[in-house]
């Protein structure tokens, strides 16, 4: 799925998790000139070890008009530019200053230099299109003097939560009843996919409510809908969307939980059935959802954040789906621990959870400290 959003042009403070559209080159060298990198001695690699007489120093911000004679050293500090004649700095901390002359260590050409355009040269591509800019990126554009980027247009998607059951956050639900948390847990994910989140109405139970609201979200550049995804009396959205002259690509995928995901196209718009209960709807956007977020929005690529960890404790599911269940991952992201749950609904215990364990299909049982397959939240 590709089929990025038009161009538009922002300031570049106003580009922070935007996708580039257009590749950044370097306008000149990257630095521009050899430069120490560190406070120190800018001396002749072959005259050292020795005792240097030194002709003056030079700062950042400055440039020594002269050049290194035999015998001779400059005191340099730190990103000023390597004076002619000179091949190597010697750091400050290793050599002995008396007076006019200074005693040095033995040094290697090239020591502690930044070469010209060792970073990057003329013309070199700094950033591709398609790249989603972060502090680093933005860093590197203001050094290239690009007060505005341009940037593909973020995607709108459209939220749309079904059910007799479901009510307004200002509502007090009745027992049979729950707020709509869904709508707002996914408008968060969408946020952080670079998507700009439109919430609308509740669809209740019926065929024309849902068709209605349906057709509002398909004006946005992709639809959710959260609930009437299953296979129950009242579940409409597979059949409103196929009246619509849906073509549906899936509606089932082999994950708890989230079974029941639909995902297709109607009317030129990519569209999601997401399953109504909170971990379901969390899982199946981080999974599928996501990526065609960041792809709308016009990333390259888009990988499923999984990584690994230890167990902290011994572990089992039952095998044959492939299941993302809630765990707590320690502060410094080695060891891994299940979260007690009791399924789709407990939103408790995924806010007690801070990623999810990716549990192999075809595997039981694993151990206290073996590696498993971890989610990021």
């Amino acid at each position: 799925m590709r089929a990025p959003l038009p161009v538009e042009e922002v300031p570049l403070e106003a580009a922070d998790g935007r996708v580039l559209a257009e590749a950044l080159h370097a306008g000149r060298d990257y630095p521009a000139l050899a430069r120490s990198v560190r406070d120190g001695f800018a001396v002749r690699a072959a005259e050292t070890p020795g005792r240097l007489r030194v002709i003056g120093e030079v700062r950042a911000g400055e440039t020594f008009s002269g050049a290194l004679a035999r015998g001779e050293a400059l005191e340099i500090m730190t990103g000023a530019p390597v004076p002619a004649g000179a091949d190597a700095i010697v750091m400050l901390e290793h050599t002995r200053r008396e007076g006019e002359f200074v005693s040095v260590p033995s040094a290697a050409s090239g020591q502690n230099i930044s070469p010209q355009g060792g970073d990057a040269r003329a013309g070199e591509e700094l950033i591709p299109a398609g790249r989603r800019l972060g502090f680093p990126e933005i860093a590197l554009a203001a050094s290239e003097g690009a007060a505005r980027v341009r940037v593909f247009r973020k995607p709108s998607v459209a939220i749309l939560s079904t059910g007799d059951e479901v009510v307004d956050l200002a509502a007090i639900p009745a027992p049979f009843q729950v707020r709509n948390s869904n709508a707002h847990a996914l408008a968060v994910q969408i946020h952080r996919a670079g998507g700009i989140p439109q919430i609308l109405p509740i669809a209740r139970d019926e065929y024309a409510s849902t068709r209605a609201l349906i057709g509002r979200g398909l004006e946005t550049d992709l639809l959710l809908i959260s609930g009437g995804v299953s296979a129950g009396k009242y579940d409409l959205v597979e059949r409103v969307l196929a009246d619509l002259g849906a073509e549906f690509y899936f509606d089932r995928v082999l994950i708890q939980p989230g079974q029941p995901l639909v995902f297709g196209r109607v009317n030129g718009k990519f569209f999601f059935g997401l399953p109504g209960n909170p971990a379901s709807a969390m899982v199946t956007f981080e999974v599928f959802a996501r990526a065609a977020v960041e792809l709308l929005g016009g990333q390259e690529e888009a990988a499923l954040p999984l990584t690994w960890a230890r167990l902290t404790a011994d572990f089992r599911h039952k095998k044959g789906l492939l299941r993302f269940l809630p765990a707590r991952l320690s502060a410094d992201g080695a060891g891994i621990t299940p979260v007690r749950w009791h399924g789709s609904s407990d939103l408790a215990a995924l806010a007690r959870a801070n990623a999810f364990l990716a549990a192999d299909p075809d595997r039981e049982n694993w151990n206290a400290g073996e590696l498993i397959r971890v989610l990021m939240r």
